[in-house]
């Protein structure tokens, strides 16, 4: 019998492979190439997500991670990993590179930059605070993009910005939700990011309403005067 994935690549021989995929090992990478024979490229996007709570694995470095694409004949990939000592969470993000997918997920603070020219959408989440710079350095990564959602809850710790000024030229659709109410000062306050092009936000009601005074500072409303936002409760 075929298998979905030999039919797949019967289809589309000589092609690259564009498919999001989750695995957690490259024993699991191997697995799933051994099935294609034939394919001349890879082109991947895998994130990975291990829970190292009951039994305790040694995780791998970014560095292991980079050499073990790297042994596969995989000279162009990107990759950052993270470990939460609180949760006992190892999360992991391997692309190849030049990026060619249109969506970008799990986008933390180990995130170290690049140019990603085809991205529209980017998903940010973290445990920790996401500070001024990593939304200067997502903006310069990511100069096409169109749809930023923003997940954290932790306070930011240097709420004195840098003189930088963050500008998203191209972003229509903003969601800050569940987001602290620092990350709305961070993206509605035209002294800190300019959204020229925003047109739909997504927040809490209750977060819009204190970042604005009830909607009486202008500071604020600059950034979102000509766009609809959705409000979410808690």
């Amino acid at each position: 019998d075929i298998t979905p994935m030999e039919r797949e690549q019967k289809e589309g021989e000589g092609e690259s492979s564009k498919r999001a995929i989750h695995i957690g090992t490259m024993t699991s990478l191997d697995e799933i190439l051994i099935h294609m024979p034939r394919l001349n490229k890879f082109t991947f996007s895998i994130v990975s997500q291990t829970v190292n709570k009951y039994i305790k694995i040694d995780l791998p470095s970014n560095d292991n991670i980079q050499s073990s694409f790297l042994d596969r004949g995989y000279n162009h990939v990107g990759s950052y990993a993270d470990f939460n000592s609180t949760t006992n969470v190892a999360r992991c993000h391997v692309y190849s590179l030049p990026y060619r997918f249109e969506i970008f997920i799990n986008l933390n603070n180990f995130f170290t930059g690049g140019m990603f020219n085809k991205v529209r959408c980017v998903f940010m989440n973290d445990t920790s605070s996401f500070e001024h710079e990593l939304f200067a350095l997502v903006s310069q990564a990511f100069p096409y993009l169109e749809k930023l959602y923003v997940c954290n809850l932790q306070a930011q710790k240097n709420k004195q910005h840098s003189s930088t000024l963050i500008v998203f030229s191209h972003l229509v659709k903003l969601i800050l939700s569940p987001a602290h109410v620092n990350y709305a000062e961070q993206f509605l306050f035209e002294e800190n990011t300019r959204l020229p092009r925003l047109i739909e936000l997504t927040i809490e009601y209750e977060t819009l309403a204190i970042v604005t005074n009830n909607f009486t500072n202008d500071a604020a409303r600059l950034n979102c005067v000509s766009s609809t936002y959705q409000s979410r409760y808690p």
